[in-house]
């Protein structure tokens, strides 16, 4: 990987491990990391394994095991991110030759099945990973995945649900030379969810590279940032509200989470523009805007 959208995607990912690592080893005593290429990861993979250096400490009586599949793994590369990491004694990483549909058989190894597991698919070169490839990540208790795809990539959010993931977010990654990625997340936690976005919003900026909302028909690209322009929710707000009659403030924070690229606290901010423009009213029409008020459109 190179070049500023994958920067971006490395410092998502990066962010993402930071926050699951800790939990997953909280949880149970194994846990899989796993990584699969449909081209050269280029030093992504090694970037990512460099996190567990924040907390070896939890490795102690863990077993973390992370897998890197591509077709021409660096294993001199991984070794030496092993040394770095003062050899833990309980974290086991593993190059595999092979592409991201290799992987079932690689988790099937791991004994991956019912303990946490965080798997990064990166098939942006290649055809979409297999249903069964996806229904494999599912199966970690729990199992989360960060995808990245072609830009334009359809039916993603389809298959992540037939899978076993019934939450997505996603969001496309686009450079001022046109270069663009789309990057899926998938898990069955809302607050795994609200972390991804939080990282996405987060990340630094690399060589103006924008977000684009896959799901705005407008397609208008926003400046990373940790207050985006409320421009595209409030327009993807209003045609939500045409669409489905009044809704709760909680029902348009989970559409806001799971529909768009913004996060929960984004469609606060962006209702009481709204109710002060006068473009939406709320049930009761005083008090403090709570989950259960009835937001209609005006």
């Amino acid at each position: 990987m190179s070049g500023p959208v994958d920067d971006v995607v490395r410092e998502i990912l990066v962010r993402q491990l930071d926050a699951w690592g800790p939990a997953a080893l909280h949880r149970s005593k194994r846990a899989t990391f796993a990584q699969a290429y449909s081209g050269p990861p280029a030093g992504l993979a090694e970037a990512a394994l460099r996190v567990f250096d924040e907390f070896t400490d939890l490795l102690r009586g863990r077993r973390l095991t992370a897998p890197v599949v591509s077709p021409a793994p660096d294993r001199a590369a991984l070794d030496a991110v092993y040394q770095e990491l003062d050899r833990p004694s309980g974290l086991d990483i593993h190059a595999v030759e092979g592409g991201v549909d290799t992987l079932p058989a690689v988790l099937s190894a791991a004994s991956a099945a019912g303990a946490p597991l965080f798997a990064f698919l990166d098939a942006a070169t290649g055809p979409p990973p297999s249903a069964g490839t996806l229904a494999a990540v599912a199966k970690g208790k729990p199992g989360e995945l960060l995808l990245v795809l072609a830009a334009g990539a359809a039916d993603h959010r389809t298959m992540l649900g037939t899978a076993g993931f019934p939450l997505v977010a996603d969001v496309e990654l686009v450079a001022r030379d046109g270069t663009a990625r789309l990057v899926a997340f998938a898990t069955a936690a809302g607050k795994s969810l609200d972390t991804f976005k939080d990282a996405m919003w987060a990340v630094d900026e690399y060589a103006g590279v924008r977000y684009r909302d896959p799901h705005d028909p407008e397609g208008h690209l926003l400046d990373i940032s940790e207050r985006p322009h409320p421009g595209p929710l409030r327009r993807e707000i209003l045609a939500h509200l045409a669409e489905v009659g009044p809704a709760t403030v909680t029902d348009l924070r989970r559409f806001t989470v799971t529909d768009t690229v913004y996060r929960a606290a984004d469609a606060n901010r962006v209702l009481t523009t709204l109710l002060s423009a006068g473009q939406v009213t709320r049930d009761p029409p005083a008090g403090r805007l709570g989950g259960d008020v009835v937001i209609t459109a005006a």
